[in-house]
């Protein structure tokens, strides 16, 4: 198929790339210049690499960023031709999709949105997860670029329910990380060894994904962006934005965003979001660490 991918950051880069790998014709942008995609071609503006593509797939950094890639100055609106389909991996308000949706619409253009888990290791080897909003036909037409970039999708129903179920997915690893943090926090005070901590987590019922994952860079004192905290807050951000518009009190997570507010403050919105640990060790004065990290 005929590819613009729009932005190559940490996900986008390896999407882009593995949609080559699997023979899609791939034109890309990015809108700080210098990023490239081995056999793809590159284009100065999101309006010629949509020219002639059948897909224009997104994966940039927020709302505004991708309102502006569609409709700003340069933006692919003018590209657009009746039977392309949009898909969006970026995560943004469900509110602001279905918006961008109805407006493509007007063109006969297709629209779904398509966030994804499974960090820049699942980008890289083309095991990401979708959680799918949009017309079934839609999807159905696109499904060789999602299994050249992922291994599942899952359709949660109509255009903006992906972004919709993509926030609860993220306030669930927020709020789970944030008890890890807090439980080894107060473990390490406490005089308890981590690596024993994490055996028996792994053996009950506390065990998760999200600890799982995060446990091994942790001890290594690693906080290397696989998911940057900036990301991460303004996904608390979106869904705190979404609950109210819903009417919806979500107390936890209100309290988590002042952590992450906090930790931006401390200079770790680069980081990994594991960093917001750091908060707590200072304020606790202990660090969290293995043996081989010692």
């Amino acid at each position: 198929m005929r590819v613009a991918f729009l932005g190559l950051g940490i996900m986008g880069q390896a999407m882009a790339t593995n949609l080559v790998k699997a023979g899609h014709e791939v034109t890309v942008w990015n809108r700080t210049p210098g990023k490239v995609v081995e056999g793809a071609g590159i284009a100065p503006t999101p309006a010629a690499a949509a020219r002639g593509a059948e897909v224009v797939w997104l994966c940039v950094s927020d709302t505004d960023a991708v309102e502006s890639v569609l409709f700003g100055a340069d933006g692919v609106e003018p590209s657009l031709a009746e039977g392309m389909i949009i898909a969006d991996s970026s995560t943004i308000s469900p509110t602001a999709t279905l918006k961008f949706a109805e407006r493509v619409a007007a063109r006969g253009v297709g629209y779904v949105d398509a966030p994804m888990t499974g960090s820049k290791i699942g980008a890289r080897d083309g095991t990401l997860v979708f959680i799918v909003g949009g017309d079934e036909a839609h999807i159905e037409g696109i499904k060789p670029l999602f299994a050249a970039m992922g291994k599942k999708i899952f359709r949660m129903g109509e255009t903006s329910k992906g972004q919709a179920t993509k926030l609860a997915m993220n306030l669930q690893i927020a709020l789970i990380f944030e008890g890890f943090a807090e439980a080894l926090t107060l473990a390490t005070k406490l005089g308890v060894d981590s690596e024993k901590l994490l055996s028996l987590i792994e053996a009950t019922m506390v065990r998760s994904g999200v600890v799982d994952y995060k446990a091994p860079f942790i001890l290594q004192r690693d906080f290397t962006a696989n998911f940057p905290l900036r990301l991460m807050h303004k996904d608390i951000r979106l869904t705190l934005e979404a609950a109210k518009e819903a009417r919806v009190k979500l107390p936890a997570l209100e309290t988590v965003e002042e952590i992450y507010q906090m930790a931006t403050e401390d200079g770790h919105k680069d980081l990994d979001y594991a960093a917001t640990l750091t908060l707590l060790e200072k304020w606790a004065g202990v660090q969290v660490k293995g043996k081989a990290a010692a």
